[in-house]
């Protein structure tokens, strides 16, 4: 019943419904962004709560050419050897169990079926994993990095933070879509970006302006409801 309650409700806070409307979008027009909305995101965006206040999210923005000498050098591994590359942390374990292995499978075949690529179409699910390298043609690209001597709960502080970023990019008329993939391509965008020794890539994040024809086409991922995570008690 609280679930009902809550997806009929028409008080909804602006905030909410920025949420709500929040997709990871992988299809981009060909428009740039302007720098300050940029820099306005993520002075938004630093205001994550952030245990003691240590604030530990790093963020290397990267657009015009440097976007594109980054693609370069990601593109050219990913092409020649993506077998030498590997991610610092691993992100989900090699067996996932239930119910989340068949949330990832049930996710594979909404997103890759409404491209129209099959389960068997390994080609084509190939060509669309290689978007990645691209930033999906998104004009800017964000590359999300920790200290590698903090421990789990900073990583926590960490995802407020790039949800926070997603947020703000939203209310401005900006989609984005988080990458755990590239993390795989560290030294890469290490040497590009010349981060510091101590700096582990945690994902990258493309942002720009969201094609809006694929917003229309776009399939609605399946969210559980409250009443299946949520325990309430005295309410």
């Amino acid at each position: 019943m609280l679930t009902d309650e809550i997806e009929t409700a028409l008080d909804l806070t602006e905030l909410e419904r920025v949420m709500i409307s929040r997709f990871a979008n992988r299809f981009f027009l060909n428009r740039e962004v302007d720098p300050a909305i940029v820099k306005g995101i993520l002075n938004s965006a630093r205001y994550a709560a952030t245990g003691a206040n240590v604030q530990p999210w790093r963020v290397h923005v990267a657009a015009g050419s440097a976007r594109r000498q980054l693609i370069d050098a990601i593109s050219t591994a990913h092409e020649t050897s993506p077998g030498d590359h590997s991610s610092e942390y691993r992100y989900l374990p090699e067996t996932l169990p239930e119910p989340f292995a068949s949330r990832l499978r049930e996710f594979g075949a909404v997103f890759f079926g409404s491209l129209g690529i099959g389960r068997e179409d390994v080609a084509a699910r190939a060509a669309n994993t290689a978007r990645n390298c691209r930033f999906f043609d998104a004009p800017v690209a964000l590359i999300f990095t920790i200290d590698r001597r903090l421990e789990r709960g900073s990583w926590l502080d960490l995802g407020m933070f790039i949800q926070n970023v997603m947020l703000a990019a939203k209310a401005r008329g900006l989609d984005t879509c988080t990458q755990e993939f590239l993390s795989r391509y560290h030294a890469v965008i290490r040497e590009e970006l010349t981060l510091g020794p101590e700096e582990l890539v945690v994902c990258t994040m493309a942002m720009g302006y969201g094609d809006p024809d694929w917003a229309k086409r776009r399939p609605q991922m399946p969210k559980v409801p409250v009443d299946e995570f949520a325990s309430f008690y005295g309410l």
